[in-house]
């Protein structure tokens, strides 16, 4: 199978529409770092911590970042690599997961249930565009020009 089939195969997996409920030894986890080789620090609903690796077909294909959430599966005979990926979570699958009470309530934000609750009919909206949160949130107003304006009339 060539790069490029392989790379349409998973992608088409992952953005898939047909939500599966996770399976008695799944869990969902939220990703803390990245530790690099293809493992990341993912913390439980029950607050452990443990290293969860990506398997050979993600890598070079699906990126995770801190913040995101995952679903894995126990890897029985880890020591520090306690689980691997099985999928990774976007807002449909989070609204889905809900829809079924199988979401874990440590889980609950307010950044998650803004996203998954909006409604689809507002498209112009932007709150999905991406914020990059390395850059300072700077106002095109301030209280300065207002009192600057006023100023200049007296």
């Amino acid at each position: 199978m060539s790069k490029t089939t392989k790379r349409k195969h998973v992608m088409k997996e992952i953005l898939w529409d047909d939500f599966e409920l996770p399976k008695e030894n799944q869990s969902v986890v939220k990703v803390v770092s990245s530790k690099g080789n293809n493992l990341h620090e993912v913390e439980s609903h029950t607050g452990e911590i443990y290293l969860a690796s990506m398997p050979t077909k993600f890598r070079k294909n699906i990126w995770v970042k801190r913040g995101d959430y995952i679903l894995v599966e126990p890897i029985l005979e880890g020591d520090k690599v306690k689980a691997e990926i099985v999928r990774i979570m976007n807002k449909d699958s989070i609204k889905f997961f809900k829809e079924n009470n199988v979401w874990p309530q440590e889980f609950e934000d307010k950044k998650v249930e803004s996203v998954c609750d909006k409604n689809s009919d507002d498209s112009n909206s932007d709150d999905d565009l991406f914020v990059n949160t390395n850059r300072v949130n700077v106002n095109n107003y301030s209280s300065s020009d207002t009192e600057s304006s006023s100023d200049d009339n007296t």
